[in-house]
């Protein structure tokens, strides 16, 4: 029996540079990382230490050149982790689901 895909959105097996923060418990930390895969709903990366299903997260992310032909753009992206799981070496796959996104200007710092 064939298992039937359930994500609504495409998939890219794709590593851009990510700095994740997150408040745990009233702790922010923040880890610099890269993506495993990316789509339009939310993105697969690993942190070294897990958070809690429903956490929220702030992604900022660098699409390069080969992708929006117009030089690298950052990208804010905030949202919720689904789930995480535990990898090799100590750290933990996070699946994020992006609930809203805005494009940072040049030089336009992260707050």
């Amino acid at each position: 029996m064939a298992l039937k895909e359930r994500r609504i959105s495409r998939r890219f097996l794709m590593r851009l540079p990510l700095t994740v923060r997150w408040t745990d418990e009233d702790v922010v930390g923040e880890a610099a990382t890269e993506s495993r895969e990316v789509s339009s709903r939310g993105l697969y990366f690993h942190l070294p230490k897990g958070l809690r299903s429903g956490s929220p997260v702030e992604i900022v992310m660098t699409l390069p050149h080969e992708l929006t032909q117009a030089g690298p753009v950052r990208v804010r992206c905030l949202g919720r982790v689904l789930r995480t799981s535990p990898e090799g070496a100590g750290d933990v796959g996070v699946a994020a689901a992006i609930e809203r996104y805005e494009f940072l200007r040049q030089g336009e710092p992260v707050v």
